[in-house]
């Protein structure tokens, strides 16, 4: 394999390695947020800084979990089609698996900068700094991985 592309196949693993460390890193905060507020000190200031609902609003635990678990697929995916993993099945499989994770990502991230942009809470402005910025970042990434790994 000439060194141009191998230095290929060497950027687009790492992203999508890098990728589906952050996905399942994410993951992994839903499962502590299922059963606890943490770094935050109360389920009120949870629910206001991180889903922007009153605390009597919050998802249930399960829902929290199935999204935990949804996210850990999404970097299984980003990595099997990436080559970090393996993957039964096709081939294809793998690609519109990561396409559609680039789609819920890219979603969220643009519907969070929009609904988000006029809210004056702190939800609001942690979702225009931090949460929408992050989707699409993952999206970006996510996206590459489908369309060139």
């Amino acid at each position: 394999m000439p060194y141009g592309q191998a230095h290929g196949r060497f950027v687009m693993t790492l992203v999508a390695l890098l990728t589906a460390v952050v996905l399942v890193a994410v993951g992994g905060l839903h499962v502590v947020w299922a059963f606890s507020p943490w770094p935050l000190r109360s389920r009120e200031e949870f629910a206001s800084r991180v889903v922007g609902v009153p605390a009597d609003r919050l998802p249930s635990p399960g829902l929290t979990l199935a999204v935990a678990a949804l996210l850990a697929l999404a970097g299984y995916l980003v990595a099997a089609r990436g080559g970090v993993v393996g993957a039964p099945g096709p081939a294809w499989l793998t690609v519109v698996g990561t396409a559609g994770v680039a789609a819920v990502l890219l979603l969220r991230g643009a519907g969070g900068l929009v609904s988000s942009a006029r809210g004056g809470t702190e939800f609001a402005r942690l979702d225009r700094r931090v949460y929408s910025p992050l989707c699409l970042v993952l999206a970006a990434a996510t996206g590459l991985v489908a369309a060139l790994a």
